[in-house]
């Protein structure tokens, strides 16, 4: 071949090794689960293991000691049903003649007859006999129309569409069949817009105390808005949940959710860059590089992967049990630093392509090497911080829920309704965190009178 060709050659060559590398990253793509990587457990196929938790050899269900929940008779029952014995006895006797030695009693617990309960208030008009002045009662603030929907009928509607994902016209379809109230989708966006303007000092007060928080959580997902892709975020620790939402994914989002940035406690998170332009302290979620371990250790065959991923399981539950000694730390953190230089090892940094702008693109295996190696003490904080946890699991668990929202109804018709339904759903999490009744808050945010939780725990 001439030497002319030489250089056509190599070119090909290099335009052949970028085809077979972005063939395999395919490949990998491809068989990615949800115990693999970070796509949701939905997405599995039905036979796929769904637990990264290890074996206890109990068998499943209830536990010895767990304490059962059963279907229990009321003290004082509504209504009582006498059910006496008639008819005669073998012998002849009339039972209507022998006097009740005793009562055996069952219950049946079921829902009183669901209607409107219509209240009239009558404002009463005098006239002075003297003056002729005209004077009318005033009637309540909740009475402010004609006719009008009593906080009651509200907070279901609310509880429905937020609480359940009930989208707007089953919303309504479910109020006319079980007590016949017509509500319009209207008169149910605007009962949200209400509840989300009294929450407005509820929101302001879980602000306050998120910041004063020793760890929070963070996690976001997509949320659509009449079709266009937005960004649902979710701040949060063990007692409170704030849910903000922005057409951004990234720090414009978190500045505009004004927690964030004034935040000084520790930060636990996926790694997304956003997260690190805060001045927060790092924790980064340990059950994300498990997945990706595992995907590299059965997927490329790396072991140095399967070696960290079972070295951190064992250090973990170690740690959990109380049973990690000092010199069994140490001797992980000496492990996970040399099992992270056999993945840079493994996996060389690749050389720069003739004639394309920018850096070059690294393996899968490097880029998480790279990751653990740089941010070493964020991945392990755990170890050294009680109040720190292995995952990101609490803000995974808040941001669940709006996955759920998104399958069930779609997204949202605008971007006050998509902040509406946060502030809303930001009271209802933190309401069932601290065992409080939601349906009770709910209610009472339209009586004007919001039960508040508790932000002092």
């Amino acid at each position: 071949m001439s030497e002319d060709a030489c250089p056509n050659c190599k070119k090909l060559e290099a335009q052949l090794a970028n085809v077979l590398a972005e063939l395999q990253d395919i490949k990998a793509r491809l068989g990615l689960n949800s115990t693999t990587s970070h796509q949701p457990p939905s997405q599995d196929k039905p036979w796929t293991p769904k637990s990264e938790r290890q074996k206890t050899g109990r068998s499943s269900g209830a536990q010895p000691g767990h304490k059962g929940k059963t279907l229990k008779m009321v003290e004082h029952p509504d209504e009582v049903v006498t059910l006496p014995v008639t008819g005669h006895c073998g012998c002849g006797q009339a039972w209507d003649t022998v006097t009740v030695s005793d009562e055996l009693a069952r219950q049946v617990l079921d829902l009183p007859e669901i209607r409107l309960h219509a209240v009239e208030y009558r404002a009463q008009v005098k006239i002075c006999p003297t003056c002729h002045r005209r004077e009318q009662a005033a009637f309540p603030a909740h009475v402010p129309g004609q006719v009008q929907y009593g906080p009651q009928i509200h907070g279901l509607a609310v509880f429905l569409n937020t609480v359940h994902f009930v989208p707007l016209k089953r919303t309504a379809h479910i109020l006319q069949a079980i007590c016949g109230a017509s509500l319009s989708d209207g008169t149910i966006a605007l009962s949200l817009n209400v509840a989300a303007e009294r929450l407005a000092a509820f929101e302001t007060e879980l602000k306050t105390a998120l910041l004063k928080e020793p760890v929070l959580h963070a996690d976001e997902t997509g949320s659509k808005v009449n079709g266009t892709l937005a960004w649902m975020h979710v701040v949060s620790c063990r007692q409170l949940t704030l849910y903000g939402h922005h057409e951004q994914r990234g720090y414009a989002a978190l500045k505009d959710m004004d927690v964030l940035p004034r935040f000084q406690g520790t930060l636990m998170h996926d790694a997304w860059n956003s997260y690190f332009q805060l001045s927060a302290q790092h924790a980064l979620c340990n059950a994300h590089l498990l997945r990706e371990w595992r995907n590299l250790d059965e997927v490329h065959g790396q072991t140095w992967a399967g070696e960290l991923r079972s070295a951190m399981q064992l250090v973990y539950h170690e740690n959990k049990a109380g049973t990690l000694t000092a010199e069994g730390r140490a001797a992980f953190l000496g492990t996970f630093d040399a099992l992270v230089q056999a993945g840079l090892d493994a996996n060389p940094a690749a050389e720069p392509i003739a004639g394309q702008r920018g850096r070059a693109k690294q393996t899968r295996g490097r880029n998480l090497a790279l990751r653990c190696q740089r941010h070493r003490d964020k991945v392990l904080r755990f170890l050294h911080d009680k109040q720190v946890p292995f995952d990101n699991n609490q803000a995974e668990r808040d941001i669940r829920m709006a996955c759920v929202k998104r399958k069930v109804s779609g997204g949202f018709r605008s971007a006050e309704g998509g902040m509406s339904f946060c502030r809303i759903r930001s009271y209802t999490s933190t309401l069932h965190k601290q065992g409080m009744n939601i349906w009770q808050g709910l209610v009472s945010i339209f009586r004007n009178d919001v039960l508040m939780p508790n932000f002092s725990h």
